[in-house]
């Protein structure tokens, strides 16, 4: 392999991995603040202790999300310098802001969160969950705006003296089409991640652990109100996606022809719910079919037109091939890997529609203060919070892969965007050690996780209720609630 091939496996290993803790860390902090404030409402326990249970697991997941994502903004200038030299000035610009509004909203709050449990007001405190959670939208908005410049570039002009992009419009890279739609379709698929998390562990415990009724209540409320989260996200997913995908259609044909493998244009277009074929998937065997379902995903319409990969091959060689000795041209074959297109973009699909149909699953047999059984049931809840977190790693792999070969959709190709100076052994040593290194964390993660979720949420007696308003002693040390 050259380096190319490594640093692109790098990236993509890191990047997936990360990727696995950003919904939980989003889904998660909504919830908590859910819980905290119906404690502060209600002054019932049972919400303070779900609350304080759950918020100790999604401290777990962000310090590990934390660690993993610092390695995501160097691999930038580590392996791929010709790509931040090009578009430095419009990427960094969004990627500057995240690091120095929305992580520092972050984790100032959910430091005074962690710390202010019995010297803040209870109404206070709940309020710095929903400003670390808060945090975690606009970190993911302006991370987006940056993703959504690669896939649809606009607000720029290229200096062909310096050979860079130049951002000329904020607001157009802020506001860009793909961003969007991509933000709420993330933001929606993220809650279903936290709540679906949220559904495991307490179906867990409300099954296995749950030894009186207290418990039992405690937990049952848990596994319903994140189920109903699951649900209703669900349907948020499905409706954003439909969006998203006419938007992606517009701007990025080839991506649709290629989840199809849609070699010729057609009009109207079938959606194949399963195909068995070649394996460059050139070739189609066997597949089962929904008619005019294609045609109404890309255009909105039964009978709208759906143009082929062939035809998009044809156009973009004659569009971006024109000019061979542009730097940031690279003529050849426009096409991603069609079979790794097609399958992603189904798995992410097959996954979110199935764990929704397990919250629907789960609220129907704990409905009316019933306690559920049944080795199916259990297997099918404690497989949930894989179902969507595993979708958002299939979706994020059709939409980075279905962009190759361009590293910025029309201006750069991937194979322009890797460091010329990193050897191969250069880059192999760094994606050896990274990789080691998250399976470390992987363990630690998991460990801690497994661990905190097998003791469950702790009692609180009366004399532990944190305060309404708490005295203002300023001598009195911080105290950490964990």
């Amino acid at each position: 392999m050259d380096t190319l091939d490594i640093a692109r496996w790098q990236f993509a290993i890191t990047t997936v991995y990360h990727f696995m803790f950003v919904p939980i860390t989003i889904g998660l902090s909504a919830i908590v603040a859910g819980y905290e404030t119906a404690w502060v409402r209600t002054r019932n326990p049972q919400w303070l202790r779900l609350t304080r249970f759950f918020g100790k697991l999604f401290l777990i997941n962000f310090a590990i999300g934390v660690v993993t994502g610092i390695v995501q903004e160097f691999q930038f200038g580590m392996n791929w310098s010709d790509y931040s030299r090009f578009v430095g000035d419009v990427f960094g610009a969004p990627l500057a802001i995240e690091g120095l509004l929305a992580f520092f909203l972050e984790s100032t709050f959910l430091g005074l969160w962690i710390f202010g449990w019995d010297r803040l007001p209870a109404r206070l405190h709940a309020a710095c969950m929903w400003l670390v959670h808060l945090g975690t939208l606009f970190s993911a908005y302006f991370i987006l705006a940056a993703n959504s410049f690669m896939q649809n570039p606009v607000g720029y002009r290229y200096d062909a003296e310096t050979g860079r992009a130049e951002m000329t419009d904020f607001a157009a890279v802020m506001f860009n089409k793909v961003q969007l739609v991509t933000f709420p379709h993330t933001v929606l698929a993220a809650y279903m991640t936290g709540a679906a998390f949220v559904v495991g562990v307490a179906f867990w415990q409300l099954v296995r652990k749950a030894r009186d009724e207290e418990d039992r209540s405690m937990y049952r409320s848990a596994v319903r109100s994140a189920a109903a989260v699951v649900l209703v996200a669900g349907v948020g997913v499905t409706i954003s996606g439909d969006f998203q995908g006419k938007v992606m259609t517009e701007v990025q044909p080839m991506k649709m022809a290629a989840a199809e493998a849609l070699y010729e244009t057609e009009q109207p277009a079938d959606f194949s719910v399963f195909t068995v074929g070649s394996l460059d998937g050139s070739e189609e065997r066997f597949a089962i079919k929904v008619p005019r379902l294609l045609s109404f995903l890309a255009t909105g319409d039964l009978e709208g037109e759906v143009v082929g990969i062939d035809e998009l091959r044809e156009q973009y060689a004659e569009e971006y091939g024109s000019d061979p000795g542009a730097a940031y041209y690279s003529p050849g074959d426009y096409t991603p890997v069609i079979p790794l297109t097609y399958w992603t973009f189904r798995l992410m699909m097959g996954l979110g529609m199935a764990a929704a149909a397990i919250a629907v699953w789960v609220l129907w047999a704990t409905r009316a203060g019933r306690t559920p059984r049944g080795r199916w049931l259990m297997t099918a809840a404690l497989a949930l919070p894989f179902l969507p977190l595993f979708a958002n790693s299939f979706g994020w792999i059709f939409t980075e892969m279905g962009r190759q070969p361009w590293a910025v959709f029309g201006l750069m190709t991937t194979q322009n965007a890797v460091s010329p100076s990193v050897s191969p052994t250069e880059a192999l040593v760094s994606l050896v050690v990274l990789t080691l290194l998250y399976g470390v964390l992987a363990v630690i993660e998991v460990k801690l996780l497994l661990g905190y979720a097998r003791h469950g949420a702790d009692k609180v007696e009366d004399d532990d209720l944190p305060p309404q308003r708490p005295d203002h002693d300023p001598d009195r040390p911080l105290a950490f609630a964990y």
